[in-house]
């Protein structure tokens, strides 16, 4: 199988020279982080008042940039995974699209107002702490959720940041609740951390299920055409040239011997259009590799007819079956926007207003599908099939940037918010506001994140599950969104990131190619999650009392 740039993006770089080929890059990403650590530290000192404790200011900053840093190297590295695995996007234009759709998602949509209690599990109201002692909770919960992320990420495990930040919390708290002598382990609603434990199966459960369905469905309704068409190709693929080389060839044992080196030949997208066919299609008992058994016994003559039927078959899926599919999916992805995304925006939209606004998208896209796919109809039927993947997937990427940044960024931004609250007002409120200013620091810091420490959780994801491919990709990220949507209505207790590496398997598993080893860590990286954060939260509460 044909590798890509963008697959071999998200192993580790060759080092040439300092910093390696991308110094450039490298630098930008460093300076620009320096620059808003400096700058955000300097506003948050401006915003509590200068009478406030420097160190502890300092610390809390320090901590809450550290845990949106690790935060888009393990979850916007998950979100992004598929899609610099599929070559749809290299590891640079996943930080572009990051930088505008993460950041914009965290300004527009992060929410204006958050609980200082960022989760209902510990009952610290019941504790009658002083303010100090709940800053030094939100502190060193937010210290055990980043460390734990970025030892998750330096292992390539994708982990649940919610997850982490609960844990976090539980084991400040509880810790804290011990040592005061004002409560302990009975503070914990252990009913919810049922609820956690039920995700770890739920989750990948449902994202598998729906990936599984979905695009076993692609598979067999739109690429098994193209796969036809490829098998029957004068040297195993099928392109403009196909008809002509048939007169060239002396039999068609041979064209099959001459397969590989032909795509040797190829260009760079060619081999990543050659790469989508072949790997999802031409595999043993697929529609493909049948077909290139039948037609042994194929002359040249029948071949070629045979050949051009397919061909015609395969323009007519992408033509008349891949628009509905848009359509849908941008109904999808535009109902979970506004779910999971504007819902802080305070936009008061009816239910019959939105219903109307997603019809008139989806007829939008269908209309625009349409027209694409028949411009299409110049290039080879594996190149267009990637081409139509590869631009479908890239809208699936940012709407998920989007959604993640307008609801994780809350894992790193609600208890900084809560500790910056009580540094300025001296007292423990049930809100806080959010200012703009934090939210454009820690998308800020998420973008950096994905850059410097998100490579390895990228390839897990995007290459090290399984094989991912543009429809493979867009069929994993549509029915993960699809999953997280209904879960969002139904109230079910789900992680978008155990959805996301469910979905990834359904894929591996309709190929027959998932790497069921590698899930092992990760499942187990899962469960301890909560319990590691934990530890992590009361050691550093622990230090922090003893500091403070």
């Amino acid at each position: 199988m044909a590798r890509t740039s963008a697959q071999d993006s998200t192993d580790a770089p060759v080092t040439q020279g300092f910093l390696g080929p991308d110094r450039s890059w490298h630098v930008g990403a460093g300076l620009l982080t320096l620059a808003t650590v400096v700058a955000f530290t300097i506003w948050a000192f401006t915003h509590t008042g200068t009478d406030v404790n420097a160190f502890l200011l300092i610390l809390a900053v320090a901590f809450g940039l550290f845990m949106a840093f690790n935060i888009g190297g393990n979850d916007v590295a998950n979100s992004f995974g598929t899609s610099v695995g599929a070559g749809t996007l290299t590891m640079k234009q996943a930080l572009v699209v990051a930088a505008v759709f993460e950041v914009s998602g965290a300004v527009l949509a992060g929410g204006s107002v958050t609980e200082t209690v960022r989760s209902g599990i510990v009952d610290l109201e019941g504790m009658a702490i002083d303010p100090l002692a709940f800053a030094l909770i939100m502190m060193s919960a937010l210290l055990g959720a980043a460390v734990w992320l970025l030892l998750a990420t330096r292992m390539g495990w994708p982990v649940s940041t919610t997850h982490a930040i609960i844990g976090g919390i539980v084991g400040a708290a509880v810790t804290t609740g011990l040592v005061t002598g004002t409560g302990g382990f009975a503070m914990v609603q252990w009913g919810e951390i049922g609820k956690i434990a039920v995700s770890w199966i739920l989750s990948p459960l449902l994202g598998g299920i729906a990936s599984f369905l979905l695009f076993g469905a692609i598979k067999r309704r739109i690429l098994a055409p193209a796969a036809r068409a490829i098998a029957l190709g004068s040297r195993g693929y099928d392109d403009a040239e196909d008809d002509d080389d048939d007169d060239e060839e002396d039999d068609a044992d041979e064209s099959w011997q001459r397969h590989v080196p032909a795509s040797e030949r190829m260009t760079e997208l060619q081999q990543s259009a050659f790469a989508e066919s072949a790997a999802l299609d031409l595999t043993p008992g697929g529609p493909g590799a049948e077909l290139i058994e039948a037609s042994a016994d194929l002359t040249k003559k029948e071949r070629k007819a045979a050949r051009k039927v397919e061909r015609k078959a395969a323009y007519h899926a992408l033509e008349k079956r891949v628009p509905p599919l848009a359509a849908g999916a941008a109904m999808l992805l535009a109902a979970m926007l506004v779910f999971k995304g504007l819902d802080n925006v305070g936009l008061n939209i009816s239910v019959g207003g939105g219903v109307l606004m997603l019809v008139m998208l989806a007829l939008g896209v269908w209309m625009a599908t349409t027209i694409f796919a028949r411009a299409l109809k110049k290039q080879s039927i594996s190149r267009a099939t990637f081409i139509m993947f590869s631009w479908m997937q890239v809208f699936t990427a940012c709407a998920f940037a989007f959604s993640h940044g307008a609801n994780d960024i809350a894992n790193a931004i609600g208890p900084f918010v809560a500790v910056l609250d009580v540094l300025k007002t001296g007292q423990i409120g049930a809100e806080a506001a959010v200012p703009t200013a934090a939210l454009i620091a820690f998308g800020v810091a998420l973008v950096s994140g994905l850059w410097f420490v998100g490579r390895k959780v990228i390839h897990t994801v995007g290459t090290g599950l399984t094989a991912m491919h543009p429809s493979s990709g867009f069929a994993a990220e549509l029915a993960a969104a699809t999953i997280v949507l209904l879960a969002s209505v139904l109230g079910l207790p789900v992680s978008s990131t155990h959805i996301l590496i469910g979905a990834v398997l359904g894929v591996g598993i309709v190929n027959h190619a998932a790497n069921w080893r590698l899930m092992r860590p990760i499942f187990l990286a899962w469960i301890i999650t909560l319990p590691a954060a934990a530890g992590i939260g009361a050691a550093g509460v622990l230090v922090l009392r003893a500091i403070f």
